[in-house]
């Protein structure tokens, strides 16, 4: 949808271009109005006739500040969040929305889930100076 709009739009400016650029001036523009001739008319500009070329200007003109506008919209809809802020809140959001995940019991509180008995802690190592040495 994006594109169909551009396209059109280009189309408009170009011929909002032509329509503009083929008109012919007003006045003389700002020399004449300093000093070429003393009327308010020449200031203002002469009442010209109106022309397929300024009816193309007039209506080329709104039509292209629509599709543009149109453009904006579309464009708009499609995008992301942008702030900062707003991913954020998204985030703790999306974190608080989650099952929090459980968390291990320490092994001295562990149960076997087999129903096998557990295995005997190791038998503690004898004094260091009960042992006897083997004499050579």
């Amino acid at each position: 949808m994006y594109t169909v709009f551009f396209i059109i739009a280009v189309l408009v400016a170009m011929v909002l271009i032509a329509a503009i650029l083929f008109q012919s001036g007003q006045g003389g523009g700002l020399a004449a109005s300093f000093g070429g001739s003393s009327s308010t008319d020449s200031f203002v500009g002469n009442r010209q006739a109106t022309t397929i070329l300024t009816k193309a200007s007039w209506w080329g003109g709104g039509i292209f500040l629509f599709i543009c506008f149109l453009l904006g919209l579309v464009n708009t809809s499609g995008r992301a969040q942008r702030s900062i802020v707003q991913q954020q809140l998204q985030q703790q959001q999306q974190q608080e929305a989650a099952p929090a995940p459980l968390a291990p019991l320490p092994l001295d509180q562990q149960t076997p889930q087999t129903g096998a008995q557990p295995a005997p802690a190791p038998a503690t190592p004898a004094p260091a100076g009960s042992s006897k040495r083997p004499s050579q």
